[in-house]
């Protein structure tokens, strides 16, 4: 038996997104008045994905525990519907953007953080906050993964779901040059036309191999046979 109750970990989880939003959202900065907002940094977006993730989670396990016993028909067809809508925001949303997030951040971060975080945030955001935004983000999302299987659609229709979202954010950000002239990331300042394009691909690919290492880990935790093979 676990120490603490996955339905327990999932409210804590969901409450320190809402901590994070709302000391992330109450920071004074330049980069919140410009256009765009916050919404034009994926750490943002993806908090949002998280915090709404780990809230149909939370709602799901309310409404397992009110239809545990019922017989209605519509209650049950209600609870599918939330774990469909559960699963599929795992597999194409907060689990290859949340990893994709810390793993980016952080490399780019040690590469030469003036890159990805330049010093003048040190300023603004607490070191405590710059982790629940940057680095917390990982571990919550494999005790989901832990503690909940997660039915993932098929391969392709998974993937397409996921290049789309990371084209449609690289769109944003162009967008966002666009109107204002300056790129969201001070990395893309320094490159060529050309190497953004590459520098853009190479990320939409790392989103996708996030997506199926994400369906991997999943099928190796929960799928007995898999286990069982990679003994033999």
């Amino acid at each position: 038996m676990a120490l603490i109750p996955s339905q327990v970990l999932r409210a804590a989880i969901l409450l320190s997104y809402f901590s994070i939003l709302c000391n992330y959202r109450a920071i004074d900065m330049p980069a919140h008045q410009t256009y765009g907002g916050s919404w034009k940094f994926l750490t943002f977006i993806n908090l949002v994905i998280q915090a709404v993730f780990f809230g149909v989670c939370v709602l799901t396990d309310l409404s397992s525990l009110l239809t545990k016993g019922s017989e209605s028909l519509e209650q049950e067809r209600q609870l599918r519907k939330l774990i469909g809508l559960r699963d599929w925001m795992m597999a194409v949303l907060a689990f290859p953007v949340g990893v994709f997030v810390v793993t980016t951040f952080w490399a780019l971060y040690l590469y030469d953080r003036d890159l990805i975080y330049p010093r003048l945030l040190d300023n603004f955001i607490p070191q405590w906050l710059n982790h629940g935004m940057h680095t917390t983000v990982l571990p919550f999302i494999i005790i989901q993964m832990r503690t909940t299987h997660h039915q993932y659609p098929s391969r392709i229709f998974g993937l397409i779901a996921v290049c789309s979202f990371a084209v449609g954010y690289v769109l944003w950000m162009c967008w966002v040059h666009h109107v204002t002239g300056v790129w969201v990331y001070p990395l893309l300042e320094h490159i060529s036309p050309l190497a953004k394009v590459l520098f853009f691909s190479c990320l939409t690919f790392l989103v996708s191999v996030y997506y199926v290492l994400g369906e991997v880990l999943n099928t190796y935790i929960w799928d007995p046979s898999s286990k069982s093979k990679s003994n033999s």
